[in-house]
C-alpha cells in the first residue's frame, strides 16, 4: 500500500484498475502509410503543445480560421486569387499557434528537469520507496511538467508500476531528455541499484545538455535568420507589387505562361519551408 499523499486524492492500489484508463482521441489509426503518419504528427502536436482539446476540435478552428480569412478578403478587395492564397494562409494559423506552444512548453519542461531531478534525488535519500517519492515530486512539481508527472502518477495509484506509468512521458511532452529520467525509473525498478547517484548525474548531464543547446543555437542565429528571410522575402515582394499596382495579379493571369509561373512558384515556396523548417525543428529538438 502506498504511503497517502495529502496532496494527490488516493484510492487503494489494486491491479484491476490498471485499465481504467481514458482512450485518447485523435486520428492516427497506426496502419501506416503518408497519410497516416500525417495524423499521427498533428495528434502529437496537439498532445505535445499542452491545448487540452481535441484533434478534431482543432482542425474545425482551421478551417473556420481559414473561411473567416478568404472571405473577409474576398468581400474587401473581391479577388478570388488572392482570396484562396488567404484562405490557405488562414487555415495555417491555428497549427503555427501550436507550434509555437509546444516550443514553449518543451523549453519550460527542459528547464524544470534538473531541478526535478534533484528533487527526486533528494525525496530517495529520505528513505521513501520509489513510487512514494514519486508521487510527492509530481504533487510538487509545477505545470507544465508537473501536469504530466500527475498523469502517470494517477496511474501509479491505479495499479500500473512507476517504470509502466512514465512509459510514455517522451510521447506526451515531446521531449527525448526524458527518456534517460524513466530508464533510470525503470532499471532501478527491475534490478536495483544507486538511483541517488543515478539522479544526480542525470541532473548534471541535463544541464550540460542545455548549455550546449543554448551554444548551437547562439552559433547557428545567422543560419535560422537566413532560412527566415529565404522565406519570408518572397511573401514580401509579391506583396509589395500588389500593393503598387492592384492590378498586377490580374495581369499576371491574363496569360498561361503567367499562371503556370505563379502557381509553380507557390508549390517551391511550399516545399522549400517544410524542409527549412524539418532543419530547423532537428538543430532545436531537446
Amino acid at each position: 500500500m502506498i504511503a497517502p499523499n495529502p496532496e494527490l486524492r488516493s484510492i487503494p492500489r489494486d491491479v484491476a484498475f490498471a485499465g481504467l484508463l481514458k482512450e485518447e482521441i485523435g486520428f492516427s489509426e497506426g496502419t501506416g502509410g503518408t497519410a497516416d503518419a500525417v495524423n499521427g504528427w498533428f495528434d502529437s502536436l496537439m498532445l505535445q503543445s499542452g491545448i487540452q482539446t481535441a484533434p478534431s476540435v482543432w482542425l474545425g478552428l482551421c478551417v473556420l480560421s481559414g473561411i473567416a480569412s478568404g472571405g473577409l478578403f474576398f468581400v474587401l478587395t473581391d479577388r478570388l486569387v488572392m482570396s484562396s492564397v488567404t484562405a490557405a494562409l488562414g487555415l495555417l494559423l491555428p497549427i503555427v499557434y501550436a507550434l509555437v506552444l509546444r516550443s514553449r512548453r518543451q523549453a519550460q519542461i527542459m528547464q524544470q528537469l534538473p531541478l526535478m531531478s534533484e528533487e527526486m534525488a533528494r525525496f530517495a535519500r529520505t528513505g521513501r520507496n520509489v513510487e512514494h517519492a514519486f508521487m510527492t515530486l509530481a504533487a510538487d512539481t509545477p505545470s507544465p511538467l508537473g501536469n504530466e508527472l500527475r498523469v502517470s502518477a494517477r496511474r501509479i495509484e491505479m495499479g500500473m508500476d512507476v517504470g509502466s506509468a512514465c512509459r510514455d512521458l517522451v510521447s506526451r511532452t515531446g521531449v527525448t531528455t526524458l527518456t534517460m529520467f524513466t530508464a533510470a525509473l525503470s532499471v532501478n525498478q527491475e534490478t536495483g541499484g544507486d538511483l541517488i547517484q543515478v539522479l544526480e548525474r542525470l541532473s548534471t548531464a541535463i544541464r550540460d545538455r542545455l548549455h550546449f543547446v543554448a551554444r548551437q543555437r547562439a552559433a547557428t542565429i545567422s543560419s535560422r535568420l537566413g532560412s527566415v528571410m529565404m522565406i519570408t522575402v518572397p511573401i514580401i515582394v509579391i506583396g509589395f507589387y500588389v500593393a503598387r499596382d492592384p492590378q498586377y495579379l490580374d495581369k499576371l493571369f491574363a496569360s498561361g505562361w503567367g499562371r503556370s509561373s505563379f502557381w509553380t512558384a507557390v508549390a517551391l515556396q511550399v516545399v522549400g519551408s517544410l524542409i527549412v523548417f524539418r532543419i530547423l525543428s532537428r538543430t532545436s529538438r531537446f
